[in-house]
């Protein structure tokens, strides 16, 4: 009550301290937090339309299984395992704590199986099986994520463990996690739909998905939530609404309700910010979310082997000259919500093209169908097309070319140049053949 003593000025100057101070303390949850971080990116541009402590070292909890993710969709790109690829699990594994999926020492766990378990369930015992699948040791694969967190440019994040579980030293920041989701779409768009899967079947058990930002939010299309102690409640979140589409992340939240209603309202503010400036970016504002120059991770192209014809002649769509190559056999457009590969639905038609928009944008050649349909439906996240998916035959091999057609030449040079600025490999092609 020292400020009772003091007379004038300088008692109304100390009673308005005092006033600030009590402001500050824990009954104003919002500004006392010290947990709290958010980013929110403009997935195309990489400009940053809002951050708050986005470079502060934070605790990732779940949000840590997006870069197991990331390490398992590399291995299945890179052949080292298949969906039914069958891993063991230990009695490390088995003796994760919850969330979990009652793993048990001596079972295997299909990768199909782990993909929706580590995303839906969030389940720490799938996330230890992974990790022993590809690091043979946790703690090891725990070393590998963090090179690989180095190579995506994310260089505040250290990883000790594939699920997030309770770990000191496991740090990383809401702009590490924001330029992770966003390189989990761009190199992978083929698996990002798993991120919206609403629930998960294993064992005679349903689990259903901790995210209802998918369910519940407009636009939102998936990621990851999570959640320990330490860190409060996090979420990864990317969104589409009206041909934009921004990247967030929140992170230290007093409760899931609250993080997300905060969630909400960013991306909201951020929508509504972007769309009062079209092609027009504030450049004092702006602030590019890479530091430094991200690689850019191309599609894998299935291209033919030894006595095939010149690669570059087979992704600018030209019929080989020699007898050994028959020219495309069947082609066919799926809409824009294109049928899982589970599904026998084909839709077996020829695009009826006009003289005038009888170009295409070619993504890639692939070995798998449902690949190269994939991967020209993840292109139209970022540009408007019609998904079409041409088969031929090389070196008595069969092949698959992802394309968005429909366009005339100058626009289907501009949607390219689009989908190169996303880190996405294409050439522009005559739609026929």
């Amino acid at each position: 009550m020292f400020a009772l003593i003091l007379t004038g000025k300088k008692r109304r100057l100390t009673l308005t301290v005092l006033l600030l101070l009590l402001s500050f303390l824990p009954a104003s949850q919002v500004w006392a937090n010290p947990r709290y971080a958010s980013i929110v990116m403009d997935a195309n541009t990489g400009e940053v339309l809002h951050e708050s402590s986005a470079d502060a070292s934070r605790y990732p909890a779940s949000l840590t299984k997006m870069m197991t993710l990331y390490m398992l969709f590399e291995a299945l790109e890179r052949g080292k395992m298949t969906l039914n690829t069958r891993m063991p699990v230990s009695a490390h594994a088995a003796s994760m704590p919850q969330t979990n999926i009652g793993l048990r020492t001596g079972e295997t766990l299909s990768v199909r199986d782990a993909i929706p378990a580590l995303i839906v369930r969030s389940a720490n015992d799938a996330a230890a099986v992974v990790a022993e699948a590809l690091g043979n040791t946790e703690s090891n694969f725990g070393n590998m994520m963090t090179q690989k967190a180095r190579q995506l440019g994310m260089t505040a994040t250290t990883f000790r463990n594939a699920s997030g579980l309770p770990n000191t030293a496991q740090k990383t920041t809401a702009r590490d996690m924001a330029r992770l989701s966003s390189r989990l779409m761009k190199d992978f768009p083929q698996y990002y739909h798993y991120f919206s899967t609403p629930s998960f079947h294993y064992k005679g058990k349903t689990y259903n998905s901790h995210n209802r930002m998918v369910r519940n939010t407009q636009g939102v299309d998936g990621l990851k939530t999570g959640f320990i102690r330490a860190s409060g409640f996090n979420v990864a979140t990317s969104a589409k609404r009206n041909n934009r589409r921004v990247i967030a992340v929140v992170m230290g939240g007093n409760s899931a309700a609250a993080r997300d209603q905060h969630m909400v309202q960013l991306l909201d503010r951020s929508f509504n910010q972007a769309a009062s400036k079209p092609g027009n970016r504030n450049q004092h504002a702006e602030r590019i979310i890479a530091k430094a120059p991200i690689p850019v991770a191309k599609p894998s192209v299935a291209l033919a082997r030894t006595n095939s014809p010149d690669p570059a002649a087979i992704l600018r769509g030209e019929k080989p000259t020699s007898s050994n190559h028959s020219a495309s056999v069947a082609s066919y457009v799926t809409p824009a919500s294109f049928t899982p590969a589970s599904s026998t639905t084909r839709v077996n038609q020829n695009i009826p093209l006009s003289h005038h928009d009888s170009w295409a944008v070619q993504i890639g050649s692939y070995y798998e169908q449902e690949r190269a349909r994939a991967q020209a439906q993840a292109a139209t996240r970022w540009v408007a097309g019609k998904v079409s998916v041409v088969e031929v035959e090389i070196s008595n091999r069969r092949m698959y070319r992802a394309r968005l057609v429909g366009f005339q030449k100058k626009q289907a040079h501009t949607v390219c140049q689009n989908l190169s600025r996303q880190g996405m490999d294409c050439l522009v092609v005559r739609a026929q053949g």
